[in-house]
């Protein structure tokens, strides 16, 4: 199998995750989002004085409407296909290299692997916040220390694969897989320590603060079912065509 079979397909699947993760942010993240816009709206209304004049500076250069639906769709395709792309080339130069792990398997493996370190880790340390919590200098603050921790839950989970792959050979497949989770907790949770905690959601409504992060946790959810599943059928499917391929010619050779 190519690097470049497994890129098409990763394309593919990313491109399919991106719509799923779409349908999902629709229905399970939108409405809050709407909420928390509305309410937003509602304290700025009540925060302003009779002097407060309308700024044409302030008015949206996107319309809602568009940015709930080819904003949103754009949006999640583009995250879908570009995560789809590097995960298949992960999955490309992982083949081979965990011990007697198929094709397909490996494939699952590296695309759970990505979700963990890149999307559920992250957000059980900075869970996402509605429209309106924070200023613009918290806001930045905010996404800085979220990728921060980002590159360290994915530079934890390389090295914890380098490790798990140089005991695999020497202590058994159990043995590496516990070694490798335990250092990648080690670091993940000694970084998380170190790094200040989540912002305060203010006096943002509790039900209000649970829909928002439930629709996000579900989008990150469909996007990267996804990208599992499918990644891991698409490569299936080229190792079948490929040793097929391969059995057609060693039996046109026989003849």
């Amino acid at each position: 199998m190519t690097p470049r079979a497994f890129l098409v397909s990763g394309l593919l699947v990313g491109l399919l995750a991106g719509c799923a993760a779409f349908l999902v942010a629709t229905w399970a993240g939108e409405p809050a989002v709407e909420a928390a816009i509305a309410r937003e709206g509602g304290h700025d209304h009540a925060a302003g004085t009779p002097e407060h004049t309308h700024d044409p500076a302030e008015e949206e250069v996107v319309s809602r409407s568009t940015q709930r639906t080819w904003g949103l769709l754009t949006g999640s395709v583009a995250v879908g296909v570009a995560l789809g792309g590097l995960l298949a080339l992960g999955a490309a130069a992982a083949v081979g290299r965990l011990g007697p792990l198929r094709p397909g398997p490996t494939a699952a493996l590296v695309a759970g692997a990505g979700f963990v370190s890149v999307a559920l880790v992250p957000f059980l340390k900075y869970p996402a916040l509605p429209p309106g919590v924070g200023s613009a200098e918290t806001i930045g603050s905010r996404t800085a220390l979220y990728f921060t921790f980002v590159a360290v839950s994915v530079a934890a989970a390389v090295l914890a694969v380098l490790v798990a792959r140089r005991l695999l050979a020497t202590q058994g497949g159990y043995a590496a897989v516990l070694v490798g989770t335990a250092l990648y907790l080690l670091v993940v949770v000694g970084v998380a320590v170190l790094l200040p905690g989540p912002a305060s959601a203010g006096d943002v409504p509790a039900d209000l603060l649970w829909s928002f992060r439930r629709g996000s946790l579900l989008t990150l959810l469909a996007l990267w079912g996804v990208l599992v599943l499918g990644l891991a059928g698409a490569v299936d499917r080229l190792g079948r065509q490929e040793s097929a391929l391969r059995a057609r010619r060693e039996l046109a050779a026989s003849l």
